[in-house]
């Protein structure tokens, strides 16, 4: 091991010290509650997008350019991860909380459609930042690091949505329930919080610069050319990612109630059996990137996920729906975990920040190409063909030579990439 080894271990052994297995593992739930609220309000206007399109009386293609149109909102996407390097990790843990309940509970009050993809948008804002792996990032130990995250992804990932959103939209309360129900998520989770304690990591880089205020313009100052650099291809994998989840998350339901003409039921339980997927998606993922590296496991998830959208495109077969659900879990588990761990504790939220903004533009121009396609493909076929293809492009951004972080504590991260 080499003394520049040595000093990165004994910096992170100092900045983990006070956290104990006991503790950390409590975190990690915590943060898979939060995940859970995040990955929900995401995730169920697959199954809902039927019953929206009927209560507002709007046409698939109508309702996808006005969704790119308002999607322009998700780019304030950079002022909730700017706030966890600016107010400390816990306070952004409840700002992050706040913007994902309060625009779930106002849904269930019934609004004239502009109103409501304002709100809507402002929803999924929230669900975009994907810092609530913050703490677990910096909290947890270096070979462990990845299976903490990935299972608080798990936790996230469990398909609440498929076993509740269509029994709640064929219920007298009406679709606009399965979206409030997180308020009331939202309002639990801050028993937990209160107990959360700040990510020793965030308290000594404030410590080291003398509790300076981290302002905006000084944050992204802070950014040196390698951070650039990262920043540049995290920005490309995100945004390929982001444009194909659109495609596939948004329309999955309509695909199959509507063109192929299966019951709610039905797709209930190709949903349910989907969404449970995800979950063994996400295991993999953390399994993958702690004993097969993060390189390859992003080769592994983009070929799979094209795969799986190619083979839908031809068959409509759930098989390829169920692998899709598989392989995209993969590689945002990659996403979460290595975007969190390349860049330095001091500016790593504001990074993340910078590159959740650039790539929020996938929510715009993802709906906008889905408005498209379903017009000018209305079997959809041209639609999954497109999602097949875009997400291997995110395997270029391997010539770079991105560098292999496995089982590297943060700060040996920080000096050797």
């Amino acid at each position: 091991m080499s003394k520049l080894d040595i000093m990165a271990k004994e910096k992170g052994e100092k900045g983990k010290a006070a956290r104990s297995k006991r503790y950390v593992l409590g975190l990690t739930m915590f943060m898979g509650g939060v995940a859970l609220l995040d990955q929900f309000c995401s995730l169920v206007e697959g199954p809902l997008m039927p019953y929206m399109l009927a209560d507002f009386g709007i046409s698939a293609a109508e309702f996808a350019l006005w969704q790119g149109i308002y999607g322009i909102i998700c780019f304030s996407v950079f002022f909730i991860a700017w706030a966890f390097d600016r107010v400390g990790r816990k306070k952004g843990i409840l700002i992050l909380m706040i913007s994902l309940g309060v625009p779930a509970g106002l849904i269930i009050i019934p609004m004239p459609f502009h109103l409501f993809m304002i709100v809507y948008a402002f929803l999924i804002m929230g669900t975009l930042s994907n810092t609530w792996q913050l703490p677990i990032t910096e909290e947890a130990p270096a070979e462990k690091r990845a299976t903490y995250g990935g299972i608080a992804f798990l936790i996230g990932l469990i398909p609440l949505y498929a076993f509740i959103a269509i029994p709640i939209a064929d219920s007298s309360l009406g679709w606009r329930w399965a979206y409030g129900l997180m308020f009331f998520w939202m309002l639990v989770l801050l028993i937990p919080l209160y107990f959360m304690k700040e990510t020793q990591r965030w308290k000594d880089t404030q410590e080291e610069h003398r509790h300076e205020v981290l302002k905006i313009k000084t944050a992204l100052k802070s950014l040196k050319r390698k951070d650039l650099q990262y920043v540049a291809i995290s920005t490309i994998v995100y945004t390929l990612w982001t444009i194909t989840f659109k495609l596939v998350s948004t329309w999955g339901g309509y695909f199959y109630m509507d063109i192929i003409g299966l019951t709610s039921a039905e797709y209930r339980s190709i949903l349910t059996v989907g969404g449970l997927l995800t979950m063994v998606g996400a295991i993999l993922s953390g399994l993958l990137m702690d004993k097969l590296g993060r390189i390859g496991t992003l080769i592994i998830g983009c070929v799979g996920s094209s795969i799986a959208f190619l083979g839908l495109a031809l068959t409509a077969s759930p098989v390829f729906f169920w692998m899709g659900y598989l392989c995209m879990p993969i590689i945002l588990g990659w996403i979460m975990i290595y975007f969190n761990e390349i860049f330095p504790t001091r500016i790593r939220a504001t990074a993340n920040g910078v590159t959740n903004t650039l790539s929020r533009g996938g929510y715009v121009v993802g709906p906008l190409i889905a408005a498209a396609l379903l017009t000018l493909f209305p079997d959809m076929v041209g639609l999954w063909i497109t999602a097949g293809l875009l997400i291997l492009i995110p395997l270029l951004s391997l010539l770079i030579k991105p560098y292999e972080t496995k089982g590297q504590e943060l700060e040996a991260i920080q000096e050797k990439r």
